[in-house]
């Protein structure tokens, strides 16, 4: 969620929006054929928005000094496709890092060797599939409140092979709340913790 902003700003989100959905477009035709380079490319895709846009999460006082995004190097072995597990829709309010709540609907679970997910669709008009998580590097070397897998209303969305989600999480990456307090983001759930350390992805 963002901060209260006027109406040019609401403007350069819409931009901010088109391209991040366009990077991840790009990500998915790459990944079919070398996954390490749509990284390469989702890396470098993200660094420049960090950099250069006006919505960049990074505050704009240390955007001229921003470098890259520290991520894992990528890590095959925490890459996966899973089925979506159906269970009963329950609705689930969901914290902010602003001590808010977020209403999302759990309607299914992916099952993977490092542990089991719940899978949640935003409670709002359009919604939006939102699959965030911990693990144990939580808090050590990745931020505390979890990371995003997925969260297909803002365009993060690494598609699907047959009937499966691509759930690749050398793509997980921060909200906008680990690199500035200013954001309001949904954070992990206690159910969507693994016990396990994911060393892949956006790291601190």
């Amino acid at each position: 969620m963002t901060p209260m902003m006027g109406p040019e700003e609401y403007i350069t989100l819409l931009d901010w929006r088109r391209r991040v959905a366009a990077l991840y477009a790009e990500v998915r035709e790459r990944a079919a054929r070398d996954p390490v380079d749509a990284h390469r490319v989702w890396r470098a895709g993200r660094d420049d928005l960090f950099r250069r846009h006006s919505q960049s999460p990074i505050p704009e006082r240390h955007r001229g000094s921003y470098r890259a995004v520290p991520c894992f190097d990528y890590d095959a072995r925490f890459a996966f496709t899973a089925p979506i597990r159906g269970l009963r829709e329950t609705l689930c309010e969901v914290e902010t890092s602003g001590g808010r709540v977020t209403r999302f609907v759990r309607f299914g679970a992916v099952d993977l060797p490092i542990g089991a997910l719940d899978v949640m669709w935003l409670d709002a008009y359009g919604g939006g599939l939102f699959l965030p998580f911990t693990d144990t590097t939580s808090g050590q070397s990745t931020y505390g409140g979890g990371r995003y897998l997925l969260d297909t209303v803002k365009g993060a969305d690494l598609g699907v092979r047959g009937d499966d989600l691509v759930l690749d999480f050398n793509f997980a990456y921060h909200p906008s709340c680990a690199h500035d307090a200013k954001w309001m983001c949904p954070l992990a759930p206690a159910s969507n913790r693994l016990g396990v350390p994911v060393e892949a992805g956006e790291r601190l």
